[in-house]
C-alpha cells in the first residue's frame, strides 16, 4: 500500500490526532471512529476531559472507563477496521494481529504497542513512518523496554516522544513527562525529577478526566520532597500541598489505595513537622484523622504492614495531640500499641518490637499503671541491650527511673484524715 492510500484509508477510519497514551489501558488505546457524532468526544478526550454525552458508537468506550471489559465487548459487534482493532485492545484473542495491520493504514502501528502493553510480544515495534500522537505512544513503549537495561536511553527516548507529543496534546505531554520524572528518580538524580514533576502537572492542570493520574503525580512528587527533607527539613513543608492537592482530586471509592496513601504520608508529614508554636500542634489532631482515614483501607487481614506503621502513627498522634480528653487519648494509644505489637515478633523485628515497648511502657506510665509499664519497658530495655542499642537503653532507663520514683513518692504520701 502506497502512502498516499494508507493516507486515504486512515482518514476514513479516525481523525487524527487520536486520544491515545494519555489514558490507562484499555480506554487509552481505543480508537475513536471518524464521524461528526463522535467529534466532540475525540476532542474532550484529546484535552484530557471525559465527554458529557457519549455517542452510541462510543458505547464500548464509556464501558471501558468504567472498567465493564464484557459490556464494552458486547457493544464492538462491528466488522469495520476501527471495531476490530478495538476489540484487539479489549480481548487480542479475537482478532488477528496481522490482518489488522494490513487494514488499519497509519494506525497499524498500535496493533503492536498493544501487543507489547499487555505483555504479549517482547519488543515494542519501531517508529519507522508514524508521526504526532502515534509516534509518541511507540516511543514512550520503546522508553519502556529500555529502562530496565539502559535508564539514560529510555530518557533520552522519552524527551524524544515529549517533543512530538507538545504539537498534538497537553495531556499526552504532561502524562510523558511524569513518566520522564520517574526515571530520573530511579537515576537519582531527585531534582530533575521534581522539575519534570511540577512540569507534567501545569501541562494537565485542566485534565478533569485524568484525576487519578494527576494525584499520582502529586503523591509521587510529595513523596520526593519527604525522602529530601531528611537533609533538608524545610522542604516537609513543601511536601504538604501535594498530598492535599492528591486527596482533593481522588475519593476513596476512585483509587482506594491512593488515597490511603495520601493520608497516611499527609499525617507522616504534619507528625514531623517542628512545633514552632501553640497552633501548630493543631496539625497532630489533623494527622489523627488521616491516619483514621488511612485504617479504612490498611486493614490487618490485607496490608499488614501498613496497616502496622499507622495505628504505631496514629498511637504516637494521639500521645502528643492537644485534647480535653486526654486520658481518653492515652487509653486508646495504649491499645492501639498493643495490636500493633501482635504484629511485631521478637525475633523477625526486635527493633520495631523494642521501640512499640518504649512508647507504649511511657504512656502506661503516664496513666499510673506503672506494674504494666514496668513489664514493657523491662522487655524493652532487654531487647535493645540485645541490638547494643546504647542510646535507646539510657532512655528506658531513665522512664523506669522515674516509675520508681513516682512508685516511692506514692509510698510516702502520707493519707488525708
Amino acid at each position: 500500500m502506497t502512502d498516499t492510500a494508507i493516507a486515504e484509508t486512515s482518514a476514513k477510519l479516525a481523525v487524527r490526532p487520536q486520544p491515545v497514551g494519555a489514558f490507562g489501558l484499555p480506554l487509552g488505546y481505543l480508537l475513536i471512529p471518524a464521524g461528526v457524532d463522535t467529534e466532540p468526544a475525540r476532542e474532550a478526550l484529546l484535552a484530557g476531559c471525559v465527554p458529557e454525552d457519549w455517542p452510541a458508537r462510543l458505547a464500548a468506550h464509556r464501558y471501558a472507563l468504567a472498567g465493564d471489559r464484557d459490556a464494552a465487548l458486547a457493544a464492538l459487534d462491528g466488522t469495520d477496521p476501527v471495531t476490530r482493532y478495538n476489540r484487539f485492545v479489549l480481548d487480542p484473542d479475537l482478532e488477528d494481529a496481522d490482518s489488522l495491520r494490513s487494514v488499519l493504514g497509519e494506525f497499524a502501528p498500535l496493533v503492536d504497542v498493544v501487543s507489547f502493553a499487555l505483555g504479549r510480544a517482547d519488543e515494542p515495534p519501531d517508529v519507522g513512518a508514524a508521526d504526532g500522537e502515534l509516534a509518541a505512544v511507540v516511543l514512550a513503549a520503546r522508553a519502556s523496554h529500555l529502562l530496565t537495561d539502559d535508564p539514560p536511553a529510555a530518557l533520552a527516548t522519552l524527551d524524544s516522544a515529549i517533543e512530538i507529543a507538545r504539537s498534538v496534546s497537553r495531556p499526552l505531554t504532561g502524562i510523558l513527562l511524569g513518566a520522564s520524572a520517574s526515571v530520573c528518580m530511579t537515576s537519582d538524580d531527585p531534582g530533575e525529577a521534581h522539575e519534570r514533576m511540577e512540569k507534567a502537572l501545569r501541562l494537565l492542570d485542566d485534565a478533569d478526566g485524568l484525576r487519578v493520574e494527576r494525584a499520582e503525580l502529586h503523591l509521587t512528587a510529595a513523596g520526593l520532597l519527604h525522602e529530601q527533607a531528611q537533609e533538608n527539613p524545610g522542604l516537609i513543608a513543601q511536601a504538604v500541598p501535594h498530598y492535599h492537592a492528591a486527596l482533593q482530586l481522588v475519593r476513596r471509592e476512585d483509587a482506594p489505595l491512593l488515597w490511603a496513601s495520601a493520608h497516611a504520608n499527609l499525617a507522616t508529614a504534619y507528625l514531623t513537622m517542628p512545633m514552632v508554636e501553640a497552633s501548630s500542634r493543631l496539625r497532630l489532631g489533623v494527622a489523627s484523622q488521616s491516619l483514621r482515614s488511612a485504617l479504612t483501607v490498611y486493614t490487618r487481614e490485607e496490608y499488614p504492614e501498613q496497616w502496622a506503621s499507622v495505628q504505631l502513627n496514629l498511637a504516637n498522634s494521639l500521645v502528643y495531640s492537644p485534647s480535653k480528653h486526654q486520658a481518653d487519648n492515652l487509653v486508646e494509644a495504649v491499645e492501639l500499641y498493643e495490636a500493633v505489637l501482635e504484629a511485631r515478633d521478637r525475633h523477625t523485628d526486635p527493633l520495631g518490637r523494642a521501640r512499640v515497648l518504649a512508647n507504649q511502657g511511657n504512656v502506661l506510665a503516664h496513666l499510673g499503671a506503672f506494674t504494666e509499664a514496668k513489664a514493657k519497658l523491662y522487655e524493652a530495655r532487654s531487647l535493645f541491650e540485645e541490638l547494643g542499642d546504647g542510646e535507646s537503653v539510657r532512655a528506658v532507663r531513665g522512664v523506669l527511673d522515674e516509675v520508681a520514683r513516682q512508685i516511692t513518692l506514692n509510698r510516702t504520701e502520707v493519707p488525708p484524715r
